[in-house]
């Protein structure tokens, strides 16, 4: 292929609007290549630490069972398991808030409720990024490559004459600013919906965790273990 066909030829040959436009698209994709790389990573370890989270329940104790959970306060599952004892604890401790009027039952729902919308919102954090980047990077090129058979057309008029080997090489390296779009585009889509996916399955694990953990709280026994489940003791508070 000929090398006027090059992104160097590109660069070297455009104006300040079409250096802005692959600039910009250069940018974009260095944003969503690190926000797939950074949330790939940390799902990967959310993953690991819900395939963990099945340990506690086969403690003998909430200490033991918070002790397998680890000591990483990142870890939704460790915080979920904290965040309810404390609702536990201060429900029955106190009886002059307003919180008195809600049973026991809707203070735990609402505390971790709460938890799980702060992860909720940390772990979708960045995705944004993404579905911009998805959404806006094939138009972005196509301004480029517009803007580009622009003054692609306006040369070949003042020059008179508009043989092939006058406009290929003008409009070949127009229509390079699209592909730019859609190569910086396309990950950001896949990249996007992929993470959807995977955090949609952390969540999954979470809620469902959340759930016995609930159940584990106001009557002292898992609900999926059935009646065969192990009654841990709450730790109180140290």
């Amino acid at each position: 292929m000929n090398s006027q066909f090059g992104l160097a030829n590109v660069w070297s040959q455009g104006d300040i609007v079409t250096k802005s436009v692959a600039l910009l698209l250069l940018v974009m994709s260095l944003a969503s290549w690190m926000v797939i790389i950074i949330k790939t990573l940390d799902l990967i370890k959310y993953k690991k630490i819900a395939k963990s989270a099945e340990d506690f329940w086969h403690s003998e104790d909430f200490a033991a069972g918070l002790a397998k959970l680890g000591s990483d306060p990142a870890n939704p599952f460790r915080q979920l398991a904290l965040e309810g004892r404390e609702a536990t604890l201060h429900h029955r401790n106190t009886k002059a808030h307003l919180h008195d009027t809600l049973d026991v039952s809707d203070w735990v729902t609402r505390t971790l409720r709460n938890a799980i919308d702060e992860f909720t919102s940390r772990l979708q954090s960045g995705l944004a990024i993404l579905a911009s980047v998805g959404s806006t990077a094939p138009f972005v090129g196509l301004f480029g490559t517009v803007w580009g058979i622009y003054h692609a057309l306006l040369a070949i008029g003042l020059a008179g004459q508009a043989t092939i080997d006058k406009v290929a090489g003008p409009i070949g390296e127009s229509l390079i600013m699209t592909a730019l779009g859609l190569a910086v585009a396309i990950p950001a889509v896949l990249g996007y919906n992929a993470l959807v996916r995977g955090n949609k399955s952390v969540l999954q694990k979470l809620n469902r965790f959340a759930h016995d953990m609930h159940a584990y709280f106001v009557t002292g026994a898992r609900v999926s273990a059935g009646t065969s489940a192990k009654v841990l003791p709450i730790a109180k508070k140290a």
